[in-house]
């Protein structure tokens, strides 16, 4: 505005206006009314730039004063001035219109005044409002960052709990496996129970009546008027009919040996399994593992027996005599003299069946001699249960086989619409032909790729050093040879 004014008061407009209407002045009679006329509206010109340049610097000096500075002063002296020139240059406006007009400029003005205040006080009242928002803006910025913190203790102390549920289950699931072998076990222990009782019934019911035949025949004896005459070996009517000792017992043995078998199965498993674990993380790696030791250890026994009832055979057979038949007394020895098979033998050579096993493999770092105490006693099983009659084995099993409820239960982790077995946890019992004690398997979908494709992927055959203790074993296995072999418990 200052560089505004300045040079309003350089060009020194109105000192020009003031000489040009001193001339017009002087000649206003001598000029024509068209000169006077262009002069009066040069002076006009000049007047309406200088009022232009006023205009812009009373612009110019409003804004520098704020919004509502200089106000009054416009109010006062700007608008009666415009008004009374706008009267002056109309003609028809009578007094009392220009009267009226100042009443209305004055109402106006006191409207201005009355919405100035009211704006103002709105402002202030907004100003409030602003305050008050901004207030409760904060607040709800703290409860957020509030609720933001909440939520992420939150999130942390539920995952700390997902953590702990997910463990949790894991312990169920443990638990109820524990709570569904001993089920398993505890049913057939009631087998195992209901077969015995009905056993010793029938070896009641055999021994009552060989103590009525012995009976009779001690008092048709007692009544004869002369002695019994002598009778060949196979004629004696008592010694021919009563049966030998592994005979008589074998309903007993065989009996305990079933109580055994689910021994094996309950605890030596277990403990074998829980072993086996701290090595292998698969369960089922672990379980293949039991199942073939197992198998292989029943295999082992069964050769054994063989051999050992040949080289006993070989033995009674020149020196034979008695009532008995040679395979009676051959029995009957085996089953007073098990204590003289070599299990280690067999255990060895369950061990180095495993290595060559091409369905299972084990860490490198890790002997099966881990099981070897598992195998020990499912071989002397095994060889015991070789020496009853009929002989107990087990039935014939392999991957993919068709599931069978009359051979086999399904694991607790099995698809139960699942058709065909993927592997065996526990190998079924069979008398002859009769399943007598129910094996454990797990069935899955897709059994017979997944064999395949096992069977298909090279396994390579760990090379092991022999056993420590399998040197030590085969001297006291040369004393079962058929001249060492003793006779004196005959």
């Amino acid at each position: 505005m200052a560089d505004t004014l300045r040079r309003l008061a350089n060009t020194s407009s109105c000192s020009v206006v003031q000489q040009k209407l001193e001339a017009w002045d002087k000649d206003y009679h001598v000029i024509s009314c068209d000169q006077n006329l262009n002069r009066c509206c040069e002076l006009l010109e000049l007047t309406s730039r200088v009022q232009g340049q006023l205009f812009t610097i009373l612009s110019l000096t409003a804004q520098e004063g704020g919004h509502y500075a200089g106000v009054d002063t416009l109010k006062s002296r700007l608008l009666p001035w415009l008004s009374t020139c706008f009267t002056m240059a109309t003609t028809s406006v009578s007094p009392d219109t220009s009267l009226n007009l100042i009443q209305d400029n004055v109402e106006k003005d006191r409207k201005l005044q009355e919405l100035s205040l009211s704006h103002e006080s709105d402002m202030f009242k907004m100003e409030d409002r602003l305050c008050s928002t901004r207030l409760e803006l904060d607040s709800v910025k703290q409860k957020l960052a509030d609720a933001k913190f909440e939520l992420d203790s939150t999130k942390n102390k539920s995952a700390t709990i997902l953590l702990a549920t997910e463990d949790e289950i894991l312990h169920l699931k443990a638990e109820l496996q524990d709570a569904y072998e001993q089920m398993n076990l505890y049913k057939m222990k009631m087998e195992d129970y209901d077969r015995q009782v009905r056993l010793l019934r029938d070896e009641v019911t055999y021994l009552t009546a060989e103590k009525t035949i012995l009976q009779e025949s001690r008092l048709m004896r007692s009544r004869s008027p002369s002695p019994v005459p002598h009778c060949s070996r196979g004629s004696s009517p008592v010694r021919a009919e009563s049966p030998a000792r592994a005979r008589l017992t074998s309903s007993a043995r065989r009996t305990r040996l079933l109580s055994c078998f689910s021994e094996l199965y309950a605890t030596e498993r277990l403990e074998a399994q829980s072993l086996l674990r701290r090595y292998v993380d698969d369960l089922e790696t672990v379980q293949r593992i039991l199942f073939i030791a197992a198998v292989e250890s029943f295999q082992a026994a069964r050769l054994a027996y063989r051999q050992f009832k040949l080289r006993v055979r070989k033995t009674l057979s020149p020196t034979h005599v008695g009532p008995e038949s040679l395979e009676d007394s051959v029995a009957d020895y085996i089953v007073r003299n098990l204590d003289l098979y070599d299990v280690q033998t067999s255990v060895n050579d369950v061990i180095n069946a495993m290595n060559v096993n091409p369905r299972i493999s084990f860490p490198p770092e890790v002997d099966f001699v881990l099981v070897s105490s598992f195998i020990r006693e499912m071989c002397r099983t095994a060889f015991s249960m070789q020496t009853l009659e009929p002989p107990l084995d087990l039935a014939f099993s392999t991957d993919g086989e068709l599931y069978s409820d009359t051979k086999y239960r399904r694991s607790y982790d099995s698809e139960f619409t699942a058709p065909l077995v993927a592997y065996h946890v526990w190998p079924a019992l069979m008398e002859g032909d009769t399943v007598i004690v129910k094996g454990e398997a797990v069935t899955r979908r897709g059994t017979l790729w997944r064999s395949r494709s096992r069977s298909r992927s090279p396994s390579p055959v760990r090379s092991r050093s022999g056993s420590p203790t399998r040197t030590l074993i085969s001297n006291h296995s040369r004393s079962l040879s058929p001249g060492r072999l003793s006779t004196g418990r005959l």
